[in-house]
């Protein structure tokens, strides 16, 4: 009941603030902005050194090498000369050598309503999500999140959001959580959209239906972007790092303390342009997970390369 309570809620929010919009568009003139559609489709190979499921704390200290399959589709409709409405859908697909029973397909759907005046841009989105293990349901995920955004200087930008989470795991009962966060973003431009950094914030809280897997985390992340000419092709440099430290409220059956996690993830991305809006990405992370439950204490290395189209 909870769960298909949460459903109707969050699609009834998102429906009456797009007809609360909708509605303020009606009455101002036709913006001459058109439809635009976007489109993507990428296909690469990874190398994971220690294949598994995150979610559920599952590690098999192998590796395996992965096709990976994406695709992409937008489209942005003007609502008025300040309100955007945006639609989304995205497919990816992980096909393992060896470990066909991790092989994963995601769904996506999205939808993000914004409004952008003088100073400030406020917004909604809202999320739906399916993924499946070796063809299997394995999660189902809703997301609604109101955001603010704007400019405090030339070169500072600020975000903040709420986000609402609702997950369901097949088979795992005692997982299933709805998870409250706060997330607080700030951007200094180096040099416009070709140099910037962003720093960020989030609080979250989990509550899950198995009291053992509810928690709290405090979450950093810092990204560095740059763009730059090179052999005359405008290429992108990206460097992340995020950091999370997760308490779990209860003790741990196993452990019979609390558990305590610490993760830090690196990763690096450099994309190059080829052909007519093609692009050939390179990416290479690593992720450490320090805990005191055993099986959630892991190391992890992914590198991976993937052609992609843009239109």
């Amino acid at each position: 009941m909870r769960w298909c309570t949460i459903r109707v809620h969050s699609f009834a929010i998102m429906a009456a603030y797009a007809l609360a919009l909708t509605s303020v568009a009606a009455e101002t003139e036709n913006p001459s902005r058109p439809i635009s559609f976007s489109a993507e489709i990428g296909v690469g190979v990874e190398y994971d050194s220690n294949v598994g499921v995150e979610e559920v704390d599952l590690s098999s200290n192998q590796s395996d090498y992965a096709l990976t399959l994406d695709a992409e589709l937008g489209l942005k409709k003007p609502l008025s000369s300040t309100t955007d409405l945006s639609l989304s859908y995205d497919f990816s697909q992980s096909l393992y050598q060896e470990f066909s029973a991790v092989d994963r397909q995601t769904h996506i759907l999205g939808a993000n309503l914004e409004t952008e005046t003088q100073s400030l841009n406020t917004g909604i989105t809202l999320f739906y999500i399916n993924s499946r293990l070796d063809s299997e349901a394995f999660l189902e995920l809703y997301r609604i999140s109101p955001s603010i955004s704007g400019f405090l200087s030339k070169k500072w930008f600020a975000r903040g959001a709420y986000v609402y989470w609702d997950k369901s795991f097949e088979n795992r009962p005692g997982r299933d959580a709805s998870t409250n966060t706060g997330e607080a973003d700030i951007y200094y431009f180096r040099n416009g959209l070709r140099s910037y950094f962003n720093l960020g914030y989030r609080f979250k809280d989990e509550d899950a239906d198995l009291k053992v897997h509810d928690f709290s985390s405090h979450n950093l992340k810092l990204r560095y972007i740059h763009r730059l000419v090179l052999f005359s092709r405008m290429t992108k440099l990206e460097l992340a790092w995020r950091y999370e430290d997760r308490d779990y409220s209860t003790v741990t059956p196993g452990i019979e303390e609390e558990r305590s996690d610490h993760r830090h993830r690196w990763r690096a991305e450099f994309e190059v342009p080829v052909l007519d809006n093609g692009a050939i990405q390179i990416h290479t992370g690593y992720s450490d997970y320090d805990s005191n439950l055993p099986q959630a204490d892991y190391s992890q290395v992914i590198t991976g390369v993937r052609f992609l189209h843009r239109w």
